[in-house]
């Protein structure tokens, strides 16, 4: 979205002429008008590059910006105490002229992107095709230019950025030689807009974003225009030096993302859930990733560190700075690195281990114990909330505060949430000052245990209907719901109603069903008995599902077993992963 840093006012000279009536008398241009904008280069020769606004170095430090343009200017004057000097954004349209303007009156420059497909991020999607769609370029180039020749004086402007990850991004859409033509065609596209660009502002420069350094050999070889280049990197960021060096670049570069390992760069847990980092290795991360920056002297022109965002979600927790507007270590961490002063800051709480009892095997609906080690650096009261997030479950990526009891030392109880599946419960402990520190781990909900024996497990079973397609993890035949795995399932068609039966083999007594839902769970249904399998005998109706595990304490005496459901929870079919019919 938007990102700034500031001196001076120079634009492009107009010229005027002036007539002389007196005899003899030549004309002589006026002096060239002054436009409101900056003039922003890219100085220097191979390996010695600087950015320069109205002629002075310009480094940038900067953070990727989160909140709507018309908040800038209520969060802008923190994002300068922090130390920057620039925002970053993914759009540029009508709704950008609050944060330009925000940017300016606070000395702040903007690296004003726009969203090409399919790229990353909201607004991006789509699969073009860069060969063929000459209508989607022909739109492409006249939108950005126009905003271009909008925004090109406002103050706030420091350059332009083209794309953001596409080359990466159309390994979504292509493969083989149909992806090498489309990243060519596309990096050849993006030096069509450069030029477009250049054109109506010759005072900026223009940068394309991408996801890895695997793209620069496209643009090296396709976008000559670019100014330099521009790359978003986590993880790896301490390796784009050699990179460069190794692919005997030409232009300089800037990292327009960077920050703590992300969820695609580590290692998974116990649970087989990527393994979050602590608080304090985060910061650490935003320390380390602006160290390899700077270390790539004459090269490497600055970065906007990732995320200056409010959003207090799974993402937010991996990457906001200050998450509901509370600061985390990692804010503390960036503004020192940016060489603003950190000494008389009251810090966030430090939570320096947690752990979930038995979080390998955590029964569905019953207690969870949390432990959290919690200090405050300045002996600050420290206040908690806890919270669920159920991003590995249905890939919501919301949290939900949910009710705790503190035992003391560190030590919560909760009860943990009924579907099956890998959570993640988030400690968030607060200071009153405006501070948070926050910790999560993973636990995998499992069904409560029953007693008896599992007659079902392992018996013919049948269905209405099943998923037969490799999608989602099918094919999902009925028999996955007694196979005893709470990792295969049985699904149905999309439509009502639907059955699922089981076959004992003989006529048998049971005292107790467990049916353990997946997401897509029955809402109506009834627990059914036969001795024949062709007439029915109802033992329990439904009509208050909510998914996760149902547990009911039947009796019966039948070979068949059957839940008959007439009305879905949602959207999709139904579907179990298991189906316990107990002795």
């Amino acid at each position: 979205m938007d990102r700034p840093a500031i001196r001076k006012r120079r634009g492009a000279s107009a010229l005027a002429v002036t007539a002389l009536l007196a005899a003899g008398a030549v004309a002589l241009p006026a002096p060239a008008a002054q436009a409101a904008g900056s003039v922003v280069k890219v100085t220097g020769s191979q390996g010695n590059w600087q950015l320069t606004v109205d002629g002075a170095p310009y480094q940038v430090k900067g953070l990727t910006w989160g909140p709507a343009p018309t908040d800038a200017a209520r969060y802008l004057p923190d994002v300068k105490s922090m130390g920057a000097n620039t925002v970053r954004t993914w759009g540029t349209d009508a709704s950008s002229k609050p944060l330009f303007d925000a940017a300016a009156a606070n000395g702040i420059k903007v690296i004003a992107g726009f969203w090409l497909q399919p790229g990353g991020g909201p607004g991006s999607g789509g699969c073009t095709n860069y060969l063929t769609d000459t209508q989607y370029k022909n739109d492409m180039l006249a939108e950005f230019p126009k905003w271009v020749d909008t925004y090109k004086d406002n103050p706030g402007v420091l350059m332009w950025n083209v794309g953001n990850e596409s080359v990466l991004g159309l390994q979504n859409c292509y493969s083989g030689d149909a992806l090498e033509q489309q990243r060519n065609a596309y990096t050849t596209f993006v030096n069509e807009i450069a030029k477009k660009i250049h054109a109506v502002d010759p005072n900026h420069p223009v940068t394309s974003t991408d996801a890895w350094t695997g793209a620069w050999p496209y643009y090296k070889r396709n976008a000559p225009d670019l100014d330099l280049y521009a790359v978003n990197s986590y993880g790896d960021v301490c390796n784009i030096k050699q990179t460069w060096e190794s692919g005997g670049y030409t232009k300089p570069y800037i990292v327009t993302e960077g920050g703590p390992a992300g969820e695609w760069e580590v290692p998974n847990d116990a649970n087989g859930v990527p393994d979050e980092p602590a608080d304090t290795a985060k910061a650490a991360g935003y320390t380390n990733a602006w160290g390899c920056v700077t270390g790539h002297r004459g090269v490497a022109l600055g970065a906007t560190l990732f995320h200056y965002g409010t959003e207090y979600d799974f993402g937010g927790v991996w990457f906001n700075l200050l998450p509901a507007g509370q600061k985390r270590l990692s804010y503390y961490a960036v503004k020192k690195a940016y060489g603003a002063d950190t000494s008389r800051d009251n810090t966030p709480p430090v939570i320096s281990s947690m752990s979930v009892d038995g979080a390998s095997s955590v029964p569905s609906g019953k207690e969870l114990t949390v432990h959290a080690a919690v200090t405050d650096p300045n002996g600050d009261p420290i206040s908690y909330e806890l919270l669920y997030g159920s991003k590995y479950v249905d890939n919501s990526s919301q949290l939900a505060s949910v009710p705790f009891t503190a035992q003391g030392n560190g030590t919560f109880k909760l009860t943990a949430p009924e579907p099956l599946g890998v959570w993640k419960v988030y400690v968030k402990a607060t200071d009153g000052n405006g501070n948070v520190g926050i910790e999560t781990k993973s636990f995998r909900v499992v069904p409560p245990p029953v007693g008896g024996t599992n007659l079902a497990q392992g018996r013919p079973a049948t269905a209405s209907s099943y998923q037969p397609d490799s999608t989602g993890g099918c094919p999902c035949p009925a028999a996955n719901a007694v196979d005893g795995s709470l990792s295969t399932r049985w699904a149905s068609d999309w439509s009502d109603p639907q059955w699922i039966q089981v076959d004992l083999g003989q006529t048998k007594a049971f005292r107790h069903v467990q049916l353990a839902w997946e997401a897509a769970y029955a809402k109506n249904y009834t627990l059914q008995t036969s001795d024949n399998g062709q007439n029915w005998t109802t033992l329990r109706t439904v009509t208050d599902g909510n998914g996760g595990i149902d547990d009911y304490d039947v009796t019966g005496n039948a070979r068949y077993v059957r839940i008959n459901a007439t009305a879905r929870g949602t959207g999709y079919g139904y579907s179990l992963y298991e189906f316990g019919v107990y002795s």
